[in-house]
């Protein structure tokens, strides 16, 4: 590094500060310029294979880190190279997960920066740029429900600010006075665009006043400005929570990563705010303020970059990863032994499908002290269905959360709450609406186990299906969407005594799992159901009735279609399997049936093209077909949005096309 000059372009008061404490900080910062020094040697040599650089923009990654205490989460993203290294992760377990060895954090999963450390109270972003925002909630939220007095600091740029994940996180955390704050590095730049094209507020702490919040300004590259700053804040809203939106002014010399060049970047930008270098300035400071002479700074690089080529070496030597097909599917969900719970007592009440829902879940949270059940309208309202009423007066608010319209921000919560040891149950107001979840759900609860070992001990209620005349926004079968992501588990009940103990099973599982449930059926169906706590094992169908003639593979209504087809049809011996767990799925007991049979038809309420009863036709047909005396049929709604009028709709769903089916089958 070469001081072109003894001027300082950045003012520092250093009277929070001991001699001790600023070398300290000197070493923070120079560590990561250093490594990236390295890093971009290497890139050219081909030894990693990507960069995003952190140049210009250390101070923020060291001052924040240096600022909050080791045991509260930081959530960075892809240019904070110094928070890892100021939380002292492993050089070398740091090198290794840039070249996707083992010895890394990922097992090769992922790459650069895309990965958390539970050890070290980091959780790491992934592509999409807002998700973290949300989980930093959760994390918060699990700390005022343990009592524990701690702040929580997330990341995001002045880019990744536009995202609607930003909008919900902030105002969530301002809603529920979550102590979260919310750091954003704007360097004016998303990638090659200017900010005039992101946004037209002159600065982002004006956005302050619309959440409710306190909203702060500093110098981005001014790490003793940042260090104290961070450190008042965070102080306050640890006996005070509430969020705070810490807006950090700085700029980015590289691109947004290394092949994307500059060349965006005006004549003379770049100049300007290398005057303002936070590490170049910072040594100068301690320099002249005789805090430590030419020698000694000497001896620090030295060192540092001695060890930064020692780790290197290590992360060298540690071996590639050998491809392990069985490690690869076995790590998808974390290690969990299911216990299947019988009930203690032989009891048992009339319930509805609603009710037995709602029995097993309040039950569940009687089970579950960490159990925290968010949703829109479910406190003191009980939800749209009602399933929660009467929740409130029994757990209270701090357990039974009504959130604001943000199904992001909140599938987002749930997961920073696992992350903290507890269990969050999120309800979807109708299945409809989880689309706007969507990306949590299928990019980190699902893979975030996968990724870098975190379990997401979340379950997301879906009240779903037609028959309702709800339109087509309402009334969506959309379990397909899921079914087709690694690191979801996925059950549909079609009766109470199922719905109750399979719901319990999947609060008490510490995976992420989607729980489907038929609006149709909520109250037009009673069954005798245990009063006491149960649970059914996930993964494992149910045959309803037993047959010779013809196997109706279904799940959700259309097992009562098929029920009430064989009822009407005596003459046709039909074998009914209700799957009950889509993903999981029984395979066994579905071959064995259609062994069986030789006949098999797959009904499923959802649309035809591209649902679950194609993936399972296509096993039957490798696995069964030497068995099979006919085609294997498909039937599944019309290949339309759901309509509303009664009529059409009704002529949108299957039922009347399933018997069609099953005397073509017969007649084959």
């Amino acid at each position: 590094m070469v001081r072109e000059n003894s001027d300082l372009a950045i003012e520092y008061k250093r009277d929070y500060f001991s001699d001790e404490r600023l070398i300290e900080v000197y070493k923070q910062l120079i560590l990561p310029r250093l490594i990236e020094e390295k890093m971009l040697i290497l890139l050219r040599q081909g030894k990693i294979s990507k960069w995003f650089s952190g140049w210009g923009q250390e101070a923020i990654s060291v001052g924040t880190t240096m600022a909050m205490q080791k045991d509260e989460f930081i959530l960075p993203m892809h240019r904070n190279l110094g928070v890892f290294t100021s939380r002292n992760i492993p050089l070398e377990r740091l090198f290794a997960q840039f070249q996707g060895k083992e010895l890394g954090f990922t097992n090769g999963r992922d790459r650069s920066f895309h990965f958390g450390a539970k050890d070290y109270n980091i959780v790491g972003m992934i592509s999409h740029l807002g998700p973290q925002l949300g989980i930093a909630d959760g994390i918060a939220l699990g700390n005022i429900l343990k009592g524990l007095k701690k702040a929580t600091l997330v990341f995001t740029g002045d880019g990744g600010a536009s995202e609607g994940d930003f909008h919900e996180a902030l105002n969530v955390a301002a809603v529920w006075d979550l102590p979260v704050i919310f750091a954003i590095e704007n360097n004016s730049w998303g990638l090659s665009t200017p900010s005039n094209e992101q946004f037209r507020c002159k600065q982002f702490i004006d956005k302050g006043i619309g959440y409710g919040i306190q909203a702060v300004q500093v110098d981005g590259n001014n790490v003793l400005a940042i260090i104290e700053t961070v450190e008042k804040l965070a102080a306050d809203i640890r006996k005070n929570p509430k969020p705070v939106l810490l807006e950090l002014m700085t700029f980015r010399m590289r691109g947004h990563e290394e092949a994307s060049g500059t060349k965006y970047y005006p004549e003379g930008l770049q100049e300007k705010w290398e005057t303002k270098d936070p590490v170049v300035n910072f040594e100068n400071f301690i320099l002249h303020n005789n805090i430590c002479d030419e020698a000694q700074i000497s001896a620090i690089k030295k060192n540092f970059k001695q060890a930064i080529n020692e780790a290197l070496e290590v992360a060298y030597a540690a071996p590639s990863i050998e491809p392990n097909t069985s490690k690869e599917l076995d790590d998808i969900f974390m290690d969990f032994d299911e216990v299947i719970i019988d009930p203690v007592k032989e009891s048992k009440s009339e319930m509805r499908f609603i009710d037995a829902i709602s029995h097993g879940l309040r039950q569940s949270m009687e089970k579950h002290p960490n159990l925290v059940l968010m949703g829109q309208d479910i406190a003191e309202y009980g939800g749209v269905f009602k399933i929660t009423e009467g929740f409130v007066e029994q757990f209270g608010k701090a357990r039974v959360r009504n959130t604001p319209l943000c199904e992001s921000a909140i599938v987002g919560a749930g997961l920073g709450l696992s992350i903290n040891g507890m269990k969050a149950m999120v309800e979807m107001q109708f299945a409809d609406f989880v689309t706007c979840g969507f990306n949590q759900i299928v990019n980190n609860l699902a893979k975030i186990h996968w990724r870098w070992g975190q379990n997401a001990d979340v379950v997301v209620r879906m009240p779903t299906g037609a028959g309702v005349a709800a339109g087509p926004f309402h009334s969506q079968s959309n379990e397909a969407w899921f079914y087709h992501t690694p690191g979801l588990k996925i059950l549909y009940p079609a009766f109470p005594a199922d719905a109750k103990g399979l719901l319990c099973a999947a609060i008490n599982d510490p995976n992420p799992v989607l729980f489907f449930e038929h609006k149709f059926l909520y109250r037009s169906l009673k069954e005798e159901v245990y009063d006491d706590y149960y649970t059914l094992p996930i993964g494992k169908a149910k045959v309803l009735q037993q047959g010779t003639d013809i196997t109706v593979v279904t799940y959700g209504m259309g097992v009562h279609w098929a029920l009430a087809y064989a009822e009407a049809h005596p003459a046709v011996s039909m074998e009914i399997v209700d799957l009950r767990s889509l993903a999981p799925l029984d395979k066994a007991t579905i071959f064995a049936s259609v062994i069986k049979t030789g006949r098999a038809i797959v009904l499923q309420e959802d649309c035809l093209t591209g649902g679950i009863v194609g993936d399972i036709a296509a096993m039957i047909n490798e696995n069964c077909f030497e068995q099979l005396d006919a085609p294997v049929l498909r039937v599944g709604s019309l290949d339309t949005p759901v309509p509303f009028n009664a009529q059409l709709e009704q002529n949108f769903l299957p039922q009347n096309r399933f018997a069609q089916a099953v005397e073509k089958l017969l007649n084959y």
